[in-house]
């Protein structure tokens, strides 16, 4: 029971970043914006925050850098994608390849060092209760933030005006736009909202997961947050059990290789990017696409 408790809580924590991510991505495409440069985000809020987290011995300032880092990156996709109409699909490799050479630069004097300072454990007096205590308490800030994003962007988007308007956009910017709809703000706000989460995923990297820096770190997290947003048909419910498997994929592979059952560690690790080529696969051969939003990916502007 020891272990499989011990499997558990580190599956929750592997996970945590990948859901965060793609909760903030969802909300983004529910609004109709493609935004692949998740990953570029991730790294900048990864960089930020442990450079920050490190120089001032602050966990939670370093998630607050990683969060503000998030968002200018979000910001310059905003820009592009919306004030001046730039093709969202290469404004998202843009920002990836502008984050993962910025990235470098910022922590290249930080590689290696470790940060010693721990991520507050918000409940940490129960989990010392018997059974589940430690599965339900152990865990640092990131992990109760991220299920706190999941339930309030479930409500948002379902019982708020707000997040029906938000949706609406998604499904038809024309005519919410005809209806004095604000739609570029609208998606102003909802790419910001997904930078945001994008950096705080990030820092829990470098913050609280492997509490170093280290260059290009993410390994592909940002994709396969995209990827969990597919597989959940842009439902928040939906997008915790994806991001919770893929997770689990990713500590399977070290469990195995613990093992010692004599397979090659290179396939073990592919094993969480084979997982997202087959879940896609299925997906597009199962369904319409008719669950996505009408006019993602769609440039908007007023006068068109």
């Amino acid at each position: 029971m020891g272990l499989i408790e011990a499997i558990l809580i580190t599956v929750i924590t592997a996970s945590t970043p990948l859901l965060i991510a793609a909760i903030g991505e969802l909300v983004t495409e529910r609004s109709g914006v493609l935004n692949l440069g998740v990953e570029g985000m991730m790294l900048m809020g990864a960089v930020t925050g442990f450079v920050t987290g490190y120089s001032t011995g602050s966990v939670v300032l370093g998630a607050i850098a990683g969060i503000v880092a998030g968002m200018a990156m979000a910001a310059l996709f905003a820009f592009l994608v919306l004030g001046i109409v730039v093709n969202q699909v290469a404004s998202g490799l843009a920002l990836t390849i502008l984050g993962i050479g910025l990235s470098g630069l910022i922590g290249a004097n930080y590689t290696g060092l470790r940060l010693e300072q721990k991520p507050p454990a918000i409940f940490g007096a129960l989990a010392d209760l018997p059974y589940a205590g430690k599965l339900l308490f152990s865990h640092d800030f990131f992990v109760y933030a991220a299920f706190a994003l999941v339930i309030l962007v479930a409500w948002f988007l379902t019982r708020t005006r707000a997040g029906l308007t938000l949706r609406a956009v998604g499904e038809s910017h024309t005519s919410a736009h005809a209806l004095g709809v604000p739609v570029r703000r609208l998606r102003l706000y909802a790419i910001l909202f997904g930078g945001a989460c994008a950096g705080l995923a990030g820092a829990h990297l470098s913050l609280a997961y492997t509490p170093f820096w280290v260059t290009g770190m993410t390994a592909g997290r940002g994709w396969i947050a995209l990827a969990i947003v597919v597989f959940a048909s842009w439902l928040p419910w939906r997008a915790m059990a994806g991001a919770y498997l893929f997770g689990g994929v990713t500590i399977a592979q070290l469990q195995v290789q613990g093992f010692g059952l004599g397979i090659p560690s290179q396939l073990m690790s592919s094993l969480p990017y084979l997982a997202t080529i087959v879940v896609l696969v299925i997906i597009s051969r199962t369904r319409t696409g008719s669950s996505a939003p009408a006019h993602l990916g769609v440039p908007f502007w007023p006068d068109r």
